[in-house]
């Protein structure tokens, strides 16, 4: 029998308002037959029902051909129009996969039954739901109580039909969302933001998710803009329908009238010999083709994200309250409640994992932390990245370093992302030998370090006193054509002028007016600093005076490093034709050129001219620093002033966790040469309980104590 004769375009606009999503398309072809049963390849889907929102069935999606089918009886075969064409594919198509489904069903309830027995029962149900249809649409019979309906059929066998035509109904749409999406997919704005995320550096799974994100975003929005102009032409409709009331009454009647024509007889065709199944001239009927339809299954999930389940009840209740937790609280006891309740997959953990970020962010790397043993959650190597990083963020090395040993005992080995930012983890802390060994792990996954790498590992270099080493870790990026920083260079410059090397400082100094990085102050400053400590203040001169030819002022610390350079050699004459100079040019010694005055005149036992500075010093309001309570003590000490020995050593007894060995060792010595050898003795014993050691201090004092000197004093 003729579908078109069977179910009306009333009845296939009642499905359609049923599921406003499902596409209706109004081209009634060629099918010129009742319903064929056909055969598939399945995957599973979670469906709900319609008056239930829980999921009532779990059945499988179809691949299936469906025969050309003969009006039994008679050879007539009408020519249908475009519009009764896509009505008619649609229903049939419902009407296939409703059979097939239903066929399954009554074969495995009734297996002593043969074949034409189920196609006669087929038969009386598919007629019987055809009737209903007519009635008052698939809508209709599917909202009615089942005591409502007629009782030729048990109960049981209405739920049946209703969840079959729930499932059916919610495949249909489920393909038409997966074609949409694939059109999407390939649409120019994904392709440009996808184009822009691998310039980024994005790949992998990561791009994958973005590109789904992005698509059913523009998805969603085409779906809003689609129901606003649905909208619109509804209300369209409906004035255009309050204009013409005889007309819509007119269509109303004529509408009931061919809602109460009687459904004909269905009868099911006769299928003689193998099916074979052909899709663009490729047989499937071998069986190997259903491990083919399996795998092209588990491709879709990747193309098709699952959604979350609903939480409700007592799960939602466990939700609060994980996403109450305190940080010190174990969340493991209520995540197993939470998995036992919602029987939850990845996506599902997913989610909760996004409230508690948002909700309880300290609590979110412990929870996801626990989620890693957990076998529903499905953890892989981004997950563990992840919380590596929030580790490496807050300086929890152990906590890091104890999910890279989870990662190797379940068999994952860290990649570059993750070896990466265990680079950057150890060099902040300073770490030498760990950052070493990830940069070389780094360098045999193939990945050739970026510029953050490199900075990185320079910093942790110069932090452990090795700047050469750093120096050879410029000198690769530049052979890779990447250009160190004005910061990089300084940083080695200062490391190497701190260690007094003249030579590395002279070649960083180079290597940074090739780089296009003229000298300022704090580079001249360094150099004049290094030839000072050195010893060599015909050297530091010239790098002063190239500083004034660049048209720089020198400040109080560069004049400092220029005066402490004429220390070296005890050259007073030019220092101060020196200061002479400067302050005729309107230079101020300040605190630091102050101090290296005051330690040079107090070696030289010149009391007054020191009190003067000192004084000078007070009038600024500055306090002295270390460094000078450590000269006035050596001083004097020497002197034979006591009082103001005592008092500058009780300073500097105060701040001895400041003190360095070489301050140490003056202010011992200047105790034992002024006498004070009782006192000597005390900082003495201060100094080793610092972890300082001298043995030429150990024989001033035996020698001390066996002449007993006595203390003079003034």
């Amino acid at each position: 029998m003729n579908l078109k004769r069977l179910v009306n375009r009333q009845v296939v606009n009642n499905l359609s308002r049923f599921n406003g999503r499902v596409r209706i398309r109004r081209d009634f072809s060629t099918v010129t037959a009742s319903i064929h049963s056909s055969n598939s390849i399945c995957d599973g889907v979670a469906l709900y029902s319609f008056s239930n929102p829980t999921p009532i069935l779990s059945f499988n999606r179809y691949m299936h051909t469906i025969g050309e089918t003969k009006l039994i009886g008679s050879s007539f075969n009408p020519k249908h129009n475009d519009n009764d064409s896509e009505e008619d594919e649609t229903m049939n198509e419902f009407l296939s996969r409703f059979v097939w489904i239903m066929r399954g069903k009554l074969t495995e309830v009734y297996k002593d039954c043969d074949k034409q027995t189920i196609n006669n029962m087929l038969l009386v149900i598919v007629g019987k739901v055809v009737s209903e249809m007519e009635k008052g649409g698939l809508e209709q019979m599917l909202d009615v109580a089942v005591a409502t309906l007629s009782q030729e059929f048990s109960r049981d066998l209405w739920k049946t039909v209703f969840e079959v035509s729930n499932a059916v109904l919610a495949d249909m749409e489920k393909e038409r969302k997966k074609e949409k999406m694939k059109g999407f997919l390939q649409c120019e704005e994904v392709q440009e933001l996808c184009r822009f995320a691998a310039e980024i550096g994005i790949r992998g799974d990561m791009m994958r998710e973005f590109r789904f994100k992005w698509a059913r975003e523009k998805m969603e929005e085409s779906d809003f803009y689609e129901g606003l102009k649905r909208l619109r032409e509804e209300v369209r409709a409906q004035e255009k329908a309050e204009e013409e009331g005889k007309n819509t009454v007119a269509m109303g009647e004529e509408a009931v009238t061919m809602g109460e024509e009687k459904p004909k007889a269905v009868t099911l065709p006769m299928r003689h010999g193998k099916i074979n199944y052909k899709i663009y001239g490729l047989d499937l009927s071998n069986p190997k083709w259903a491990k083919v339809a399996d795998r092209i299954h588990e491709s879709e999930k990747l193309d098709w994200p699952e959604e979350p389940k609903p939480i409700s009840g007592k799960c939602k209740i466990v939700t609060e309250k994980i996403l109450a937790l305190k940080e010190e609280d174990d969340p493991s006891p209520l995540l197993a409640e939470w998995a036992e309740l919602q029987k939850p997959s990845r996506i599902d953990w997913l989610t909760l994992l996004d409230k508690l970020k948002e909700q309880n962010t300290c609590l979110y790397p412990k929870v996801e932390e626990v989620l890693l043993s957990e076998k529903s959650f499905q953890a892989n190597i981004r997950d563990y990245s992840k919380i590596i990083d929030a580790h490496a963020k807050q300086n929890r090395i152990e906590d890091a370093e104890r999910i890279v040993e989870k990662m190797n005992e379940n068999g994952i080995q860290p990649d570059a992302l993750t070896t990466n930012i265990l680079v950057h983890m150890y060099s902040k802390a300073g770490s030498l030998d760990r950052a070493r060994e990830a940069l070389e792990s780094l360098r045999r996954l193939g990945f050739r370090p970026d510029r953050e790498i490199y900075n990185s590992m320079i910093m942790v270099y110069v932090n452990a006193g090795q700047p050469k080493l750093a120096e050879s870790l410029t000198r690769e990026m530049e052979a890779r054509d990447i250009k160190p920083t004005m910061e990089i260079y300084m940083t080695l410059l200062r490391s190497f002028s701190q260690q007094g090397d003249v030579g590395g400082a002279g070649r960083i100094a180079t290597t940074m007016q090739f780089a296009g990085f003229q000298p300022n102050l704090e580079s001249c400053t360094l150099l004049v600093e290094t030839f000072g400590q050195v010893g060599d203040p015909d050297q530091a001169r010239n790098n002063f005076d190239y500083l004034m030819r660049l048209g720089h002022k020198p400040d109080d610390r560069c004049t400092a490093a220029m005066i402490a350079a004429y220390e070296k050699k005890n050259m007073l004459d030019k220092a101060l034709k020196l200061l002479l100079e400067l302050e005729k040019d309107g230079f101020e010694p300040g605190l630091a050129t102050d101090s290296v005055l005051v330690d040079w005149l107090g070696k030289l036992q010149l009391v007054d001219e020191v009190e003067q500075l000192l004084g000078r010093i007070a009038e600024q309001g500055e306090a002295p620093p270390l460094k000078i309570q450590v000269s006035l003590c050596d001083m004097y000490a020497r002197a034979g002033f006591e009082k103001k020995a005592l008092q500058a050593l009780g300073v500097v007894e105060a701040k001895k966790e400041q003190l360095g060995l070489h301050d140490f060792e003056r202010v011992v010595g200047g105790l034992i040469a002024g006498g004070f050898v009782q006192e000597a003795r005390r900082v003495h014993g201060l100094m080793e309980a610092q972890g300082f050691a001298s043995e030429h201090l150990k024989v001033s004092l035996t020698a001390s104590q066996a002449f007993s000197r006595k203390r003079p004093s003034k």
